[in-house]
């Protein structure tokens, strides 16, 4: 009875238009009201409990380093980086668009940002070299989605923040799959390019790589710093993200317009995007203490198991990705992941599947979700920039679809080589794998 009042009016309050997160906090509350034997008094506790959890510190940081980033002209300079290294290349702009977008995501972590200030730049400059207009924008697109996969990732905060896992070592097992990914995205490009006669090749100019190295070698630094920091155990991911934000501060430092005055407006910024995550943090942690109260996780596994899904971690594997793949194009990231972690990490533990495992998984499709309607986020935002309807950009993002698909596939089938960074560099927290 409580399951069908809460899925029913979460479902209709999500067909009103209700924020997901209000839609959350309303239908759990009229769920525990309705059933009478949890007193109401537990609603700001296990929100209180939600949210009471260090990790989460780290997203507004993150998220004030990617918007500081645009803001300071760190982007453009790392652009200009990247187009001296790979920009004489067949395909060069849409080798630069990738490439920053793998540099970008090694400091902010936050694929709507990287959308936003690549995609702002590169997206006119491909169009004015002939690019078309659908393929500019699905490799923008798909591209800042490198964001949540490679370290450090906003999904991944959360999901280790969630499933109770080192988000550090969850940040190491996305380096692999987020350079498989990358350096697909840029075959394709090639391909694309040489197939139409597009972005001429340059000649390769040493003089102004070091030039524009001078000027990019700082910002550079952030993930060495982020990375190196974590995987050396100077400090936590957490403490991480405070510590780009001070070298960042410190970079703008000659930067005489970069003021008091954006400093509070970046901060703004950043904390108001922060609250709109941490308002889906606190409904879903009420939401998943529901579950977990009326033992629905571990009914959802017998039922899986009656069914005959849970005779082989490929099957769990294949069943999870369904769910997200679907979840994913029509919810934010956070909210998916609060909810069905729960029922996600049961299932997981039942087939002996490691949870970093499960988790790198999970992040890699709901970051699908990110290009795909009607939720899509980066997919609007660059089609947005780049002027065009999203079915023109959906037609060139086929193949980008089909890579994130292929990748998700080596993740599943070969979890030894996606997890193998996080094992060496964390054998203590990272095991092997299960039999």
């Amino acid at each position: 009875m409580i399951l069908w009042l809460l899925f029913g009016s979460f479902a209709a309050l999500c067909l009103l238009r209700v924020p997901i997160a209000f839609a959350m906090l309303i239908s759990s509350t009229l769920a525990i009201g309705v059933q009478g034997d949890v007193p109401l008094s537990i609603v700001p506790q296990r929100i209180w409990v939600g949210l009471n959890n260090f990790p989460l510190l780290a997203v507004p940081f993150f998220l004030f380093v990617g918007q500081a980033m645009n803001d300071t002209g760190t982007s453009a300079r790392l652009i200009d980086f990247t187009r001296s290294l790979v920009g004489h290349l067949r395909g060069g702009l849409a080798h630069v668009n990738v490439g920053v977008s793998m540099i970008f995501a090694g400091i902010s972590g936050v694929s709507s940002a990287d959308t936003m200030g690549v995609g702002s730049v590169m997206i006119p400059a491909m169009k004015r070299e002939g690019y078309p207009g659908g393929f500019a924008v699905g490799v923008t697109a798909a591209s800042s989605t490198l964001g949540n996969i490679i370290p450090p990732s906003l999904m991944m905060i959360i999901y280790s923040a969630t499933a109770g896992v080192s988000v550090g070592a969850m940040f190491l097992a996305g380096i692999v799959p987020g350079i498989l990914i990358g350096m697909s995205q840029m075959t394709w490009s090639w391909r694309v390019a040489r197939r139409h006669g597009i972005g001429e090749t340059a000649v390769f100019s040493a003089r102004r790589m070091l030039s524009t190295s001078r000027s990019a070698w700082l910002a550079l630094l952030i993930p060495v710093i982020v990375i190196g920091g974590i995987m050396g155990g100077v400090f936590t991911a957490t403490e991480a993200s405070v510590v780009a934000v001070v070298y960042l501060l410190i970079l703008a430092i000659p930067d005489r317009r970069f003021g008091l005055r954006r400093l509070f407006r970046l901060s703004e910024d950043s904390i108001g995007l922060f609250s709109l995550s941490l308002l889906c943090v606190a409904a879903a942690s009420l939401w998943g203490w529901i579950l977990a109260f009326y033992s629905v996780p571990q009914g959802v596994v017998n039922w899986l198991d009656g069914a005959g899904l849970l005779v082989s971690r490929y099957s769990i594997f294949v069943f999870v990705i369904l769910i997200f793949l679907v979840v994913g194009a029509f919810m934010d990231a956070i909210p998916a992941i609060i909810i069905l972690q729960p029922i996600i990490g049961e299932i997981g533990a039942a087939g002996g599947i490691d949870p970093y495992h499960m988790g790198i998984v999970v992040v890699l499709t709901l970051a699908i979700g990110l290009i795909t309607p009607p939720y899509g986020l980066c997919l609007l935002i660059a089609s947005d920039l780049g002027r065009i309807s999203v079915a023109s950009a959906m037609r060139a993002l086929v193949p980008f679809y089909l890579i994130s698909l292929g990748v998700l596939a080596v993740a599943v089938l070969l979890p030894e080589l996606i997890l193998w960074i996080p094992r060496e560099a964390m054998p203590g927290v990272v095991g092997g794998m299960a039999p």
